[in-house]
């Protein structure tokens, strides 16, 4: 897999029947590796171990409801209260970071109001904070730690 601008790690990656998988500490299960799962796996431990995520109050693959169909955000965090605080969205590292796919994570945004989105393919990070009173959104100069994400609240 490719090199990321990530602490590395080792995590549990089988084969079976030809395929290649990797085991989700979140989902408690093994999943397809793929380039952005390959990316999720070393994000989500970056937050736990560098900067103080607890992972119970990380989950992988939520699905919202937008204009009556389902999407899933990439990784959801919550408080302690269990009310959502940021939405992830990974791309593969060779995935282009764009206007794009921060329109993306803001549509996921409309059903759960989140003061922080993030979006990483693994070489680049980006953040923003969500100001609604103001409608208006500036970005962070990097990755909040919890403490940090959990004084961004609204």
């Amino acid at each position: 897999m490719n090199l990321l601008n990530l602490p590395c790690f080792a995590p549990k990656v089988s084969q079976r029947n030809g395929k290649r998988f990797i085991f989700d500490p979140i989902r408690r299960k093994h999943v397809a590796l793929t380039p952005e799962e390959w990316v999720r796996q070393h994000f989500v431990n970056y937050l736990v171990s560098e900067k103080g995520y607890p992972r119970e109050l990380l989950a992988n693959e939520v699905t919202v409801s937008l204009n009556s169909q389902t999407r899933r955000c990439d990784t959801v965090v919550y408080d302690a209260g269990l009310q959502p605080l940021a939405i992830i969205e990974y791309k593969a590292p060779g995935v282009r970071i764009t206007q794009d796919v921060f329109e993306q994570i803001m549509r996921y945004n409309i059903s759960l109001r989140v003061g922080c989105l993030l979006v990483s393919n693994g070489v680049e990070h980006y953040g923003c904070r969500i100001d609604y009173g103001r409608d208006a959104y500036t970005y962070l100069k990097e990755v909040p730690s919890y403490d940090e994400l959990t004084g961004l609240q609204l």
